[in-house]
């Protein structure tokens, strides 16, 4: 790994099960993927039903201030369910694909590919939140587009800070290496993992990356930290934290995984 501030001024990750974390960076507190559902199935229009499995561990009422969203995507339940999209009136800010920023009024910004922001501090400066490429499947984008949807992912970046990779639901190494030209090395990475398939989906492959991929990701982007999210809670996951441990660990990067904090 490259000499970088990665291995220092890492802040606490609070996971909440499926692919929803807090955490805060700069001052400012961000959420990714809000979903506090109760298990039950989720039907997807036009698509296969979603089954959740598990409970989040904790509530919206637990969060606290939350200044942004950072929202993969819109159109799936495992990633924006009921509760969240409640969630999101009472939120300044949700950044998100181009289309769900169209969707989701007016308190939402889409963003393209390396299109950024600016959110200011609370004591001054700011922390720049800029749009990575994701692929939402094992095909090009213009082959899984039509079929999973958009997806997003974000890179923050600020004075003094260690930048935060949020990986989003991606499933495309080579969007990986264009995160890594532009921004690495990574202090932390919010890495949507689980391997999430679907038999009616691209033959069964992967949508999202599976847990060596999560690991080779890992070390692509020189990754200081990787906290995982987007591997449990849901049945159509299908690699959860035992595959991904022993993942890292063949990789030789054990070390590098933080499986965040519980409510």
């Amino acid at each position: 790994m490259s000499s970088s501030t990665t291995t220092t001024a890492h802040f606490p990750v609070r996971v909440f099960g499926g692919p929803t974390a807090l955490f805060e960076y700069g001052g400012l507190r961000f959420l990714t993927d809000p979903t506090f559902d109760a298990p039950g199935d989720y039907p997807t229009p036009g698509g296969p039903t979603l089954t959740k499995t598990a409970p989040a561990t904790g509530a919206p009422a637990d969060l606290g201030r939350v200044d942004a969203v950072l929202l993969s995507h819109d159109e799936h339940a495992d990633n924006l369910d009921v509760s969240g999209r409640a969630l999101l009136a009472d939120i300044p800010l949700t950044l998100t694909t181009t289309g769900g920023g169209q969707r989701l009024g007016a308190k939402a910004t889409g963003l393209a590919d390396w299109e950024s922001v600016e959110l200011d501090r609370p004591g001054g400066g700011a922390v720049t939140v800029t749009a990575a490429p994701a692929v939402h499947g094992p095909a090009p984008r213009e082959e899984t587009e039509p079929i999973t949807g958009q997806v997003v992912g974000f890179i923050l970046t600020g004075e003094g800070l260690p930048t935060v990779y949020v990986s989003g639901d991606n499933a495309s190494i080579e969007a990986v290496r264009e995160v890594a030209e532009r921004f690495a090395p990574i202090g932390t990475a919010i890495m949507f993992a689980g391997a999430p398939r679907s038999p009616v989906l691209f033959d069964g492959q992967p949508l999202v990356l599976d847990s060596a991929q999560a690991a080779e990701a890992t070390r692509i982007l020189d990754a200081g930290r990787v906290v995982p999210v987007h591997y449990d809670s849901w049945t159509h996951f299908t690699e959860g934290r035992a595959d991904l441990e022993v993942a890292f660990e063949k990789a030789g990067l054990a070390d590098r995984l933080d499986w965040g904090t519980r409510g």
